[in-house]
């Protein structure tokens, strides 16, 4: 994404937090970023997808961060979890995300509260994956209702803590609280073989999601991180970065992955050797040719 392009969604992202988004024109947005409607409509369709781009900027960055932090930990460390999940809370609030959430879904927009859903899913998606990391495979059958009570806890512990008058408690200390009870409800559930809601119902709600395996997917976001860290300096690094963050989300986000165009950059990235471990480069060929493998097996 090139710097003009990011200029303007930080500046419509400002007014989007200081108007609300249904106040905010796209003349505004041309004023207060100093773009011509012509340059608008080169990027962006509509301040609906300039919104979308926004959501997916913040949270693209959210899932690095948050996959750098696993990086040399043990997956199922649980302080690790709950260093993830404080970045996800920080994130939101920072970027104040919520009350741009809440907003889009009182508005009578489909394309808008699908997006804002799917991205509810991919939450719930992730969340459901650490648990097998920290729980164990044996308690998969009830990690996803699992998960979906972590979320509402934790929602409703940040809810009335905000309301507290004077209250002390740290996101920190709110978010351990929540584990720990997780923590003693997964073993109760397992124990009891109680299930309300089948973790294979996630192929449905995201349909467009091949669902890799979380150690495919660990491995996936080790190797790409440290290509990346690898091509700083090289004077095409902005390319080799978009080829690395295309092949990552074609593999793990498609509901049609693009073999040819995979392939395709992989080729691209080859021509940086000189600044590639060649071993780490070969790494992402070989989860490459295993992704579509298994993808050919089932088919």
């Amino acid at each position: 994404m090139n710097d003009r392009k990011q200029h303007v969604i930080k500046m419509a992202h400002q007014l989007f937090t200081d108007k609300g988004f249904q106040n905010t024109s796209i003349q505004d947005i041309l004023d207060y970023s100093g773009i011509s409607k012509g340059t608008f409509y080169n990027y962006f369709s509509s301040k609906n997808e300039l919104l979308i781009t926004l959501i997916k900027t913040i949270y693209k960055q959210l899932e690095q961060d948050r996959n750098e932090l696993l990086i040399g930990q043990d997956p199922s460390d649980i302080d690790v979890f709950i260093k993830q999940i404080e970045l996800h809370l920080n994130t939101n609030r920072a970027n104040k995300l919520i009350s741009l959430f809440e907003e889009v879904l009182i508005l009578n927009d489909a394309d808008l509260k699908q997006f804002i859903k799917q991205g509810q899913m991919r939450i719930l998606h992730w969340l459901f994956l650490r648990f097998i990391d920290i729980f164990g495979e044996n308690k998969r059958p009830c990690l996803l209702d699992c998960a979906i009570m972590f979320m509402g806890i934790l929602h409703q512990n940040l809810k009335y803590q905000a309301i507290v008058p004077e209250s002390n408690a740290s996101i920190n200390q709110i978010v351990r609280y929540s584990v720990e009870r997780i923590m003693k409800m997964v073993e109760e559930v397992s124990q009891s073989g109680d299930q309300l809601i089948p973790p294979e119902l996630l192929d449905h709600w995201l349909p467009d999601s091949k669902n890799p395996g979380p150690a495919f997917q660990q491995q996936l976001y080790h190797t790409v991180l440290t290509l990346k860290k690898q091509i700083k300096n090289n004077n095409e690094e902005s390319k080799y970065l978009d080829l690395l963050d295309f092949v990552q989300e074609e593999l793990l986000n498609s509901k049609e992955p693009r073999k040819f165009l995979v392939e395709s950059a992989l080729l691209s990235l080859k021509g940086c050797e000189p600044s590639f471990e060649q071993e780490i480069l070969q790494n992402l060929e070989r989860l490459v040719a295993v992704f579509f493998s298994q993808i050919e097996e089932t088919s």
